[in-house]
Parts: structure tokens; sequence; C-alpha cells
């Protein structure tokens, strides 16, 4: 009986092993990745962009042999699979610069892709053709795997280092290059002209093209005529266009941004604007004047014609000024203004104007307010900021003092009448 029941042990351990079938596993004997890669999107562009470059690199190797057998070990990796894959971008000859370094991407199995950003800058002169960027691949793969026994495994790895050309193409582009750039009669708070030579540095001939300037953002330059036609502007060019500017009174005496397009006809028909280009524009210091005559001085109740003495401070020349003062109480003027003319930068010229003070005015200093009215170089009118002429009103001296006495005048008026009357009656007498 023990017997029977060890045989019966040993006929379920024999079905256990050679009846029922073990776990099988696979085994690639070939295969390897196959990598290749694009830009995705448009790989056309204009001298001067600034690009972000989205390459993608795709994965199409496959594993050419496969063994199913219970005997084998399964593989931790496939044949097919680029292993910790790095992604460098290269400019090779094309007239760009690459900004960003290489990219790490992991690993990267058949049929799959990953994708890679490059930030690029077009350089501005690049000549317009077809370019080939080097793409280095840097990765491993799963090159042989030796199984010991029954549950050893050896594995070898092969490094692999690729590069593919990645062709991107420059168009034909008018590219301009500001020459120049002279400010004429261009001041704080004036209105002048900028005269520029600008110049097609492209690759591109265009046709009914517009030369036009813009206001750089909150730049205190305002184009008045912003246009300029020049019709054909062919590669390698220039030419010469005069604007009409105006400068903001807030500004200082320093220089500020202008940009520069150009709107054009292409090779096809199509009207397309230029990347802009940014100049300094030199602006003068702003038109004042100055009053450097000293105090006029007056009495009460008196007339009188006072002189008061302009200075032109500012960095131009003003043309057709004039002079005019306000008379408040306890004056009053029935000339208060006078004619200037030009004023150079640094000149000076005396105005006259007949004032008359009140009896009733209090002895001190006061401050009229003054402003000139002149003409630019362009005749455009403009009003000086105000400024103070002063009147010293003092107290009369000598026989003024006198005239100036109400009392006293009328002691003198009694006495001139009395003196008169004598004199009538004497010679009364006498006749």
């Amino acid at each position: 009986m023990r017997n029977m029941v060890k045989l019966s042990y040993i006929l379920l351990i024999f079905c256990a092993v050679f009846i029922v079938p073990a776990m099988a596993d696979t085994k690639y004997m070939a295969g390897s990745p196959q990598m290749s890669a694009y830009i995705s999107g448009t790989n056309e562009f204009s001298p001067g962009d600034d690009v972000q470059l989205t390459v993608v690199i795709e994965n199409t190797g496959v594993n050419e042999f496969k063994f199913v057998q219970s005997a084998i070990v399964a593989r931790d990796d496939l044949p097919n699979t680029a292993k910790f894959l790095t992604v460098a971008l290269n400019p090779g000859n094309a007239p760009l610069v690459i900004k960003s370094d290489p990219q790490m991407l992991g690993d990267v199995k058949g049929s799959e892709s990953v994708s890679a950003v490059y930030t690029t800058k077009i350089n501005a002169d690049a000549p317009a053709g077809t370019y080939i960027l080097p793409l280095t691949l840097n990765y491993t793969y799963l090159y042989q795997a030796e199984q010991y026994g029954f549950d050893t495994i050896q594995y070898t790895y092969k490094q692999v280092n690729e590069d593919i050309g990645i062709p991107i193409k420059i168009k034909s582009d008018i590219t301009i290059e500001v020459l120049s750039a002279s400010p004429e009669h261009l001041n704080v708070g004036t209105e002048g002209y900028l005269n520029m030579e600008i110049k097609n540095s492209g690759s591109e001939d265009g046709t009914k093209a517009i030369v036009k300037i813009l206001r750089n953002g909150n730049s205190p330059i305002v184009p008045t005529d912003s246009s300029v036609y020049i019709g054909d502007f062919p590669s390698g060019s220039t030419v010469e266009c005069k604007y009409k500017v105006s400068v903001s009174g807030d500004a200082e005496r320093q220089s500020y941004p202008v940009d520069v397009v150009v709107v054009y006809q292409n090779k096809d028909g199509d009207f397309v604007t230029t990347r802009s280009d940014t100049v300094g524009i030199p602006v003068g210091g702003k038109v004042d004047f100055e009053v450097i005559s000293p105090p006029a001085e007056m009495s009460p109740g008196s007339k009188k014609v006072i002189s008061v003495e302009y200075k032109n401070t500012g960095e131009t020349t003003i043309y057709s000024a004039q002079g005019r003062i306000s008379a408040v109480d306890p004056f009053t003027s029935d000339d208060d203004i006078a004619y200037l003319g030009d004023l150079r930068q640094g000149e000076s010229v005396v105005a006259s104007y007949e004032m008359s003070v009140d009896r009733s005015a209090t002895i001190k200093e006061y401050g009229l307010d003054s402003e000139i009215r002149y003409r630019d170089a362009l005749d455009n009118t403009y009003i000086s900021d105000t400024m103070k002429v002063k009147v010293d009103v003092k107290s009369p001296t000598g026989i003024a003092s006198v005239l100036s006495n109400p009392i006293y005048l009328s002691i003198i008026v009694a006495a001139a009448i009395g003196l008169v009357y004598l004199i009538y009656h004497y010679r009364k007498k006498r006749g």
C-alpha cells in the first residue's frame, strides 16, 4: 500500500514536468535601431528670423528573427531600441546660430518618435539657398544577449554616433541696413527733418518699394511724414530718404530710437515687409529763453517805457520772434507787444514796453509774466514758457516825490494860483 502511494507521487511529478507545458519566452536574433530626422512644420526661413526649430527623431528599426521557447530567459531590452539618446544640432556651414545645448531624449523604441526644440537665429545677412544642418545622434542598443544555462544572460551593447543631415532653406529677401541718419533742425518740442541713407544688403530685388519710418515704442520722436516711395530697390543698392518728424516737449537732449522698414513686391508678386532696423537719432535741447536785464524801476502814478532784454538760451535759431508782457493790477499798458526778429543760439535782444503804474501801487518788487511767440525752421509757430519780468516800484525822490504827493501838489497849485492873482492885480494897478 505504501509503495502504491509513492508511485502516485512520482506520476504527479512526472505530469507536472513533462505533460504540463512550461511558460515560454521570446528571443530576437537580429535587429537594430534605424534613426531618421526631419523638421516639424516649415523648413523655410528669412534672414534675421528667430526660430524655435522643432526636430522630430524617428526610430523605424525592426527585430528580424523571433524565437519563442520555454527555455529562453526574458530579455530586458529589445535590439531595435535606441537607449539613452542624446541629440545635438549643429549649424554646419549654414549662416545661423544654434543657441540650444544638446538634449537628452531617453530611450526610443522601434516605431516611436521624439522631438527636440532648438532656439535658432538666422543671420541678418544670410545669403539665400538650401543648407544642411548636421544632427548628431548618440545612443546605445542591445547588440547581443548570450544565455548561459536556464538563468543567466550576458548582454553586449553597442555605442552609436550617427550624423543625419537636416535640410533648411533660407529665402531670398530684402535686408535693410541704415547707413546714416542725420537730423535737421530737430530739437525738443519742435518739428524737423530726418535724412537717412538705406542699403538693400539682402539677396532679393524689390519693386514698388516704400521706405517707412515707425515710432519705436514710446520714443518721443513721432513721424509726421512716414513714407517715401522709391520704386525699384535692387540688391546692393542704396537710397536717400527725407522725413518730417516731431519731438515731444518732455524729451531730453539725447538720442532716441526710430524703426525703419521697407514694403516691397517680391518676385512672386506678393507685397511683403522687411524686418525692421532700429537707428538712434540725436535730438537737440529745447528752445528756451531767459530775461537777463535788471529790474525796471517805476514810481506809483508814473508812466514809463521799460526795457527788457531777452536771451536765446536754447540750441537752435528761432525766427520772427515777438515778445509780450502781461500788465496786471496795478500796471496797465497800451503797448505790450514788441517785435524781436530772428535770434540765433546765444543771442540777445532788447524789447521796449510802455507801462503805467497806479498811484495806489504798493512799494515793492513785482513780477510780470512775459512770453515769446516765435517760428521754427519749418515755419511752425510756438509760444515759449512764461518768464518773469521784474519791476521795482519805489517811492519817488526829489521833485518827483513832491509832484506825486497830493497834499504837496495842492499847496503848489494854490500857491501858483495866488501868485498869478497877485501879478494880475499888480499889473492892473500900474495900468
